[in-house]
């Protein structure tokens, strides 16, 4: 029997990186102010960092599977060139009004407000969910986290390090 482990659950646009309008091409990736920094930080405290994304694009036809794969790819690159490991990227391309039918769903369980993704990370990767949080910068980020039964903190922008910092209250 392995051992839990904390976990801090990010959202990507609009925390992790700049909200651009459904990025997915290289020249979208803007890392949000702090980000490398806080990542770097929760990482030194033991704490796994999860990424928890809805992607409608794919299911409204803005961009591919492969090209939201690949994206998110490129982005745990760059945190790590930094320094900075998110250990594991889920993401939601389904959407109730989807273009391509593969990804239409009325209510996806992984779709955020619903907690599927959290849920699916915290069995993938033993995670404790009592010593865990998320980050996100929506009610639907927060409504994923009440309902995964772990806190859910809103950033509202500015330095994601700063955030984290006095989030830990150092």
């Amino acid at each position: 029997m392995s051992t839990s482990v904390p976990a801090v659950f990010l959202d990507r646009d609009g925390v992790l990186i700049e909200d651009t309008g459904y990025p997915h091409l290289e020249e979208h990736l803007r890392i949000t102010p702090g980000a490398i920094a806080a990542i770097g930080r929760l990482n030194r405290l033991g704490y796994l960092c999860v990424v928890v994304t809805n992607q409608s694009g794919v299911a409204r036809g803005l961009f591919s599977e492969e090209q939201m794969k690949a994206f998110n790819a490129l982005m745990v690159r760059r945190f790590a060139a930094g320094g900075a490991r998110l250990g594991a990227v889920y993401a939601c391309p389904y959407h109730a009004e989807a273009r391509d039918e593969r990804w239409r769903h009325p209510d996806h369980p992984d779709r955020k407000p619903n907690p599927g993704m959290i849920l699916r990370a915290i069995a993938d990767h033993h995670i404790d969910p009592a010593r865990s949080f998320l980050i996100g910068d929506q009610d639907s980020d927060l409504e994923a986290a009440r309902r995964a039964g772990v806190p859910g903190f809103r950033f509202e922008g500015g330095d994601l390090d700063a955030f984290v910092r006095e989030l830990l209250g150092h």
